[in-house]
C-alpha cells in the first residue's frame, strides 16, 4: 500500500529550498568544519520530519479505515443502537434502530431527547427506552447502579418486548460523556412461545381426556380375575397410560408457568411435618428399587410458608430421581439445615447414583433436558420435572442447586426462607 499521499510530497517540496538556502548560507558565513556540522544537523531535522509526516500520514489512514469498518459494523448490525452525549444529544442511530422505533435517522441524529417529548406519537416508544422510567412494563434484569443495566420493556398499545441494554461511554479520563443502548426487538420471539405453549396447551387438554378413560378402563381390568399372560398385558398398558399421563400433565404445568397462569396458595406450615410424609412414600418407593431412604431429622422444626402441593411436587420429584438414579443397593438421604441468621433453611437430597456429566450439569433444568447417562439407565422420561421443580422453588422465594461427582452420586440442595415471625413464637422456630 502507498502511504505517500499527495499532500506529503507537497510538503517535502516545500521544504526542499529551505534546505537548500540553509545549505548556501552555511557555505558562504561558516568555516568549513561548521559548515558540515550544520549541512549535517538540517539533513537529520528534514529527515525526522518527513518520517513524523509519514508516520502521521499512516495512521491517520489506518484510524479512517478502521472508522469506516465501524461505522458499516453500526449500520448492519441487526440490533438497534443508539448513542447519546451527557445532555441526551444523539450521536448515533442506525437502521435497525429505526426499523424499530419508527422514525427516521434524520429527525433523530443530533437532536437533544428529553421526557416532554413522548407525547410526540413518532418519537414515543424511542423517549421511552432512553427515559425508561416512562415505559409501560419495565423489568430490571441486573442490579440497580450497576453497568451494563439490562431491562425488558413492553408496549401494550403495540404488543412490542424489547430487550434494551445500556452502558456509559467513558473519555480516556475515565469520565462518563454519555451512554449507548443496545435494542434487541424480543416480540417475534415472544409471540412464537406464545403460539408453541398454546399448541402444547392444546394438544394436551386433548390428549389427556382419552389417556384419562383408558387408565379407569385399566384400572377396572386389574381389579378383575385374569389369567397371568392377561395381567401382565395390562399391567404394561397401565404402566405406559400412566406414564403418559405424567407426560401430559407436565406439559399442562410447563404451559401454564410460561403463561403465568401457575397460581399458588401459601400457608404456613412446620417443615419437617411437611417432610415427613413426603419421605414415608418415598421408603416405599426405595423398597422398589431396593435403594435405602435415610431423613436425618434435625432435633428442631422450623416454619416455611409455602404451597403444600406445588412445593410436594418439588421433593417427590427429587426423592423419585435419586431412587431411579441410583446404584444397585444404593441410598439417599435427606437432611435439613436451619441458618437462622439468614434467615433460611435448607433440605438437601443425596445420593450414591450414577452422577450427572460436569459438562452437562449447567443444562440439569432446561426444558426437556436428560443427561445422556440418565437416558440409558432410565428410558422413559420427559425431562420437565426439574424445569418445573425450579420454578416452583424460585416462586417460594428460594432456589435449587446441584453438585455432582460423575458415577458416585448427586447432591440437590433446596433453600427456602423461614416463615415471617408468628405472634407468640420465636423468630420463624419452634421447638420439636
Amino acid at each position: 500500500m502507498n502511504y505517500f499521499s499527495k499532500s506529503e510530497s507537497r510538503v517535502a517540496l516545500y521544504l526542499i529550498p529551505l534546505l537548500g538556502a540553509s545549505i548556501t548560507i552555511d557555505i558562504i558565513f561558516l568555516p568549513t568544519i561548521w559548515m558540515l556540522f550544520g549541512v549535517v544537523m538540517i539533513l537529520v531535522l528534514y529527515g525526522v520530519l518527513v518520517f513524523s509526516h509519514t508516520r502521521a500520514v499512516r495512521i491517520n489512514h489506518v484510524n479512517a479505515i478502521r472508522t469506516k469498518q465501524i461505522e458499516t459494523i453500526i449500520r448492519d448490525i441487526p440490533t438497534a443502537i443508539i448513542a447519546y452525549d451527557s445532555t441526551f444529544q444523539v450521536l448515533i442511530y442506525n437502521p435497525a434502530a429505526q426499523q424499530i422505533f419508527g422514525a427516521s435517522e434524520q429527525a433523530v441524529v443530533g437532536r437533544i431527547l428529553d421526557a416532554s417529548q413522548a407525547s410526540d406519537a413518532s418519537l414515543r416508544m424511542l423517549i421511552q427506552v432512553v427515559f425508561s422510567s416512562l415505559a409501560p412494563v419495565v423489568v430490571k434484569l441486573s442490579d440497580p447502579g450497576a453497568f451494563p443495566q439490562v431491562v425488558d420493556i413492553a408496549f401494550h398499545d403495540s404488543m412490542v418486548s424489547l430487550h434494551v441494554v445500556t452502558d456509559r461511554i467513558l473519555d480516556e479520563r475515565g469520565g462518563v460523556v454519555g451512554f449507548i443502548k443496545f435494542v434487541t426487538d424480543l416480540t417475534r420471539e415472544k409471540e412464537l412461545l406464545k403460539s408453541k405453549t398454546e399448541f402444547i396447551a392444546v394438544a394436551a387438554h386433548q390428549l389427556r381426556t382419552p389417556l384419562t378413560a383408558v387408565n379407569w378402563a385399566l384400572e377396572a381390568l386389574e381389579g378383575s380375575t385374569l389369567t397371568e399372560d392377561q395381567k401382565q398385558f395390562v399391567d404394561t398398558a397401565y404402566a405406559a397410560v400412566k406414564n403418559s399421563l405424567n407426560t401430559v400433565n407436565s406439559l399442562l404445568d410447563v404451559s401454564k408457568i410460561e403463561e403465568g397462569k401457575f397460581g399458588y396458595e401459601y400457608q404456613t406450615v412446620p417443615l419437617l411435618t411437611f417432610l415427613d410424609d413426603i419421605i414415608k412414600q418415598a421408603y416405599d418407593l426405595g423398597k422398589q428399587y431396593e435403594i435405602a431412604v435415610f431423613f436425618d431429622r434435625p432435633q428442631e422444626d422450623c416454619r416455611v410458608r409455602i404451597d403444600a402441593q406445588k412445593l410436594s411436587m418439588v421433593f417427590y420429584n427429587l426423592l423419585d430421581n435419586a431412587i431411579k438414579y441410583n446404584v444397585e443397593h444404593g441410598q439417599v438421604t435427606v437432611s435439613v439445615v436451619i441458618h437462622k441468621d439468614d434467615n433460611k433453611v435448607l433440605v438437601q437430597i443425596v445420593d450414591t447414583g450414577i452422577g450427572i456429566p460436569p459438562e452437562q450439569l449447567d443444562k440439569l433444568f432446561s426444558k426437556f433436558f436428560r443427561a445422556d447417562n440418565a437416558v440409558k439407565t432410565v428410558a422413559d422420561g420427559n425431562g420437565l420435572g426439574l424445569y418445573i421443580a425450579r420454578n416452583i422453588v424460585r416462586n417460594h422465594g428460594g432456589d435449587i442447586t446441584v453438585t455432582s461427582e460423575l458415577n458416585r452420586g448427586t447432591t440437590f440442595t433446596v433453600s427456602l426462607p423461614l416463615a415471617p415471625r408468628e405472634r407468640g413464637e420465636p423468630f420463624s422456630v419452634m421447638n420439636q
